[in-house]
């Protein structure tokens, strides 16, 4: 077999056990050289355990990793790294305190006499891949000092430092801008061109018909197919995925609004946002869609006071009132499900039941020690209705899929009993059957009388859910549309900047 036939990656058999688990059970994987075969199923379903394995982070209990047709067994990253497997992580793994260029380069900095760093030279190969991504910031700047979008260029940046035969992209385009996104599609279509084997994990299928050659399924740690891009849609992909038809229809019946729970008149925050007013409605759902940087999150921030308005007022159940901190917003009945879940919303060494009941810990004391059966009838109930997937409530929160990760932060808001949710992001980096479900739990939510506002980044997820959507831009709202008004175009003009006339 030619050079060109032979595939730059095959996995054989491959299994991985965890306790309580298996996470892998035979799994078989291949990629071309000049290909991008994208790796698709559901949170959970093994996708990131099985790049792990390729990546020397995991050792496989069984199977083969054939790499330009000949076995190797890689033990550690370093070794992977070697052979010319480069895996972009989902979840950033760099060094905060340290630079752009550091982290680019860790582990291989260019040396000069005596081991001394080669400072010049390591600046110099690491501005011109920033360059060649496009970023606006120089490899000198101090990592903690990036937003999670630039941080995640650093983190892409990576893979081109070396000869690589396969590069692994994991949820890449999560935290970056629709203009980063062709970017890195650009990259990825140059490394393709020059035949590198491309492996794309997404939940994002518009991406995937856009780049990849094939798509594998992995369901319940099996593989379950492979399929030509060309040759399939959303509706086959889905129906492997999670082995159902996926109902994406949206209960038409006209939905009953309560009082005003939560009004907002005329905040703002210099730098971040102005002469913000809108309202929500109990048993209703208000979207806030908008670029990054739009102002979105600052304000659900504001409203669980993790910052201060520098004016305008706060109404809850049409008093005014001041909200200092998280403690006066939870008091208030305010609950906000965050946008960076692994930062803001979880304790990842925590097992899952701590991490569900934390808010209310001094609220579930039985004298000096906190009730466990009180601890336990929570995690189960929520668990259940959300369908969380964990062996066990001692399962630390760190190593559940990044879908059952979020329905552990809602759980936990949702046991607060709030009458104002906000969730910010709900479903990014998740499955669409997560997805769906998590959809659908808002609608329910919101049908049982709680005032929900959704910030999302993406245009269907705003338009399933919500019933007004707020469209942002700068800092400002640029206008508010009812869910049987809105277009995509009109969506798409207000979130850019241009006004338009509202409908008489």
């Amino acid at each position: 077999m030619s050079d060109a036939q032979q595939p730059a990656l095959r996995l054989q058999g491959i299994v991985k056990t965890f306790p309580g688990v298996r996470a892998l059970d035979g799994v078989d994987f291949e990629v071309m050289p000049g290909e991008v075969h994208a790796l698709l199923g559901e949170n959970g379903a093994g996708k990131s355990t099985l790049m792990k394995v390729l990546a020397g982070m995991y050792q496989p209990d069984d199977g083969k990793i054939i790499i330009a047709g000949r076995p190797v067994r890689m033990t550690t990253p370093i070794e992977a790294k070697a052979e010319g497997v480069v895996l972009i992580h989902q979840e950033l793994s760099l060094v905060p305190e340290m630079s752009a260029a550091e982290n680019i380069y860790l582990g291989e900095l260019p040396r000069r006499s005596f081991g001394r760093v080669d400072w010049k030279t390591l600046e110099e190969r690491s501005n011109t891949i920033l360059k060649r991504l496009k970023c606006s910031f120089r490899s000198e700047v101090t990592v903690a000092n990036l937003s999670i979008a630039n941080q995640q260029m650093v983190e892409i940046a990576r893979a081109l430092t070396v000869d690589a035969r396969v590069v692994v992209f994991d949820e890449p385009t999560a935290s970056l801008t629709d203009a980063e996104k062709v970017v890195l599609f650009d990259i990825i279509n140059d490394l393709k061109a020059q035949g590198v084997g491309i492996v794309y994990i997404s939940h994002r299928m518009d991406e995937i018909f856009t780049l990849s050659d094939r798509i594998t399924v992995l369901r319940d740690g099996a593989y379950r197919g492979t399929l030509t891009t060309a040759h399939t849609n959303e509706d086959e992909v889905t129906r492997l995925m999670i082995g159902r038809s996926l109902d994406l229809s949206r209960d038409e019946a006209a939905p009953t609004f309560g009082k005003t729970m939560l009004e907002v008149r005329n905040m703002g925050c210099p730098g971040l946002y102005k002469d913000i007013s809108f309202s929500v409605r109990e048993g209703e759902v208000v979207g806030f869609y908008g670029l990054v940087g739009a102002g979105r999150t600052e304000i659900a921030e504001t409203l669980f006071g993790l910052r201060k308005p520098a004016s305008g007022e706060i109404r809850v159940d049409g008093e005014p009132v001041e909200i200092a901190s998280p403690r006066d917003a939870i008091a208030l009945g305010i609950s906000l499900v965050p946008e960076n879940r692994k930062e803001q919303g979880l304790v990842l060494q925590m097992n899952c039941r701590d991490n569900m009941t934390l808010p209310q810990v001094q609220d579930l004391t039985a004298g000096p020690f906190v009730s466990q059966g009180a601890e336990l009838a929570i995690f189960d109930q929520y668990r259940d209705r959300l369908a969380i997937k964990t062996p066990s409530w001692k399962q630390p929160v760190g190593v559940l899929s990044g879908g059952n990760q979020q329905k552990i932060v809602i759980g936990k808001w949702l046991s607060m009993q709030p009458r104002v949710l906000i969730v910010d992001e709900p479903t990014r980096g998740i499955d669409v059957g997560s997805k769906s479900e998590i959809h659908q739990l808002l609608r329910e939510l919101a049908g049982q009388g709680y005032a929900v506002i959704v910030i999302s980044s993406e245009m269907p997820e705003v338009l399933r859910v919500s019933d007004r959507i707020v469209a942002m831009y700068h800092g400002r709202i640029m206008r508010e549309f009812g869910i049987h008004e809105v277009t995509e175009d009109s969506l798409v003009q207000a979130i850019s900047g241009i006004r338009v006339d509202e409908p008489a």
